[in-house]
């Protein structure tokens, strides 16, 4: 059996000056930005919308960082097909996204656990597979480039198991012992931990940065699982897995945690110009319909143009309840006032709300 390059220490590290100058100075933007993506996350009036579109916008840099490409495009269509018809890679996309409201899900189902059988879970998800942590032994990671083994991570599963377990006892300590560190920075130890452990066969990186997301609503940062660290990550990939590799080799903690408060701090800060676009866009597509179209407006047909950038007629059958005469008249008409349109695409035919699909391209 191959012997692990590094040894996963007890949390939090021992001897480690975590909260170093460096790390102060980075806490305060990144706490500043997050509470303020927070509060903006707040006044979008159906929330499900949020979480919708920016779960898939985490889901997608996700899955970019892993080497699954799709477009925008691509993924607001899969959205409303069977899953058959789809690409592998929007298909990876989609299972992300739910996986990550999965989580939220079972999370709030558990007070604010976060626990190794939700994780557990999310990978059987996104994997569609029976299997838990690894057994086989035999994983290690690579260079890319040139193909050097960089890092062994342990190979029994009595080892991962009980690693995984201190994890799970960091990560949902009483208040007393939480206090001690701030919580970005548990935040960052948490997911450089996991991704040291790695304990899954496949998925280790997806599943590491819902874990970061879970742990900001554990927290209280966060209501909603709204922020999309991966497209960060994706844009520093070299310096990502530099610094996780540093800390492992050189015991650097302070530029790893440095660097994942710059994250938080940045893509923090531009989803709320995005939160911020999408109210603004809501509340001036709603006073057009209203004017031009009174009958026609509802609440419910407003939700589903934003929870759906890419609508059909089946679509708005089911989100509010009408038939499928009513809902094509109904897209016909937003699109002959110019709110929605019109696109075939092979047999289907889709109605576009191109001002949001053009705010969300703008964030990528």
């Amino acid at each position: 059996m191959l012997s692990p390059t590094y040894a996963i220490p007890a949390l939090p590290p021992a001897g480690v000056d975590l909260e170093t100058v460096e790390v102060l100075r980075a806490l305060a933007p990144a706490h500043r930005h997050l509470a303020e993506l927070k509060g903006s996350a707040r006044s979008i009036p159906n929330q499900g919308i949020l979480v919708d579109t920016l779960t898939l916008q985490e889901a997608k840099a996700s899955a970019e960082v892993e080497s699954y490409f799709t477009t925008q495009d691509e993924l607001f269509q899969a959205e409303l097909i069977p899953a058959e018809s789809i690409s592998p890679a929007a298909r990876e996309v989609l299972r992300y996204r739910e996986a990550l409201k999965r989580g939220f899900g079972r999370m709030q189902d558990q007070q604010d656990l976060l626990t190794s059988s939700t994780l557990i879970d999310l990978f059987q998800y996104m994997k569609n597979s029976a299997e838990s942590f690894r057994h086989a032994p035999g994983t290690v990671l690579k260079n890319d480039r040139t193909g050097k083994v960089v890092f062994v991570p342990p190979q029994d599963n009595a080892q991962i198991t009980r690693h995984m377990g201190d994890l799970e006892q960091f990560i949902n300590a009483p208040d007393e012992r939480r206090l001690a560190l701030d919580p970005l920075v548990r935040m960052a130890i948490i997911h450089h931990q996991f991704e040291s452990i790695h304990p899954f066969s496949d998925g280790n990186g997806r599943i590491g940065r819902i874990l970061c997301v879970l742990y900001l609503v554990k927290e209280g940062l966060l209501d909603l699982p709204v922020l999309y660290l991966s497209r960060y990550i994706n844009r520093n990939k070299p310096e990502y897995y530099r610094l996780l590799q540093a800390v492992r080799d050189e015991g650097a903690w302070s530029p790893w945690i440095v660097f994942m408060l710059q994250a938080i701090a940045v893509t923090a800060e531009s989803t709320v110009r995005l939160v911020h676009g999408m109210r603004d866009l809501m509340a001036s597509t709603k006073q057009h319909m209203r004017d031009e179209l009174p009958s026609v407006y509802s609440q419910d047909l407003l939700n589903n143009l934003f929870r759906h950038p890419y609508t059909r007629i089946e679509a708005v059958v089911n989100d509010i309840g009408v038939s499928r005469q009513t809902a094509s008249k109904y897209l016909k008409q937003l699109q002959e006032i110019g709110i929605l349109t019109a696109q075939a695409r092979g047999k289907n035919t889709y109605f576009v709300n191109e001002p949001l699909v053009q705010l969300i391209s703008e964030g990528e």
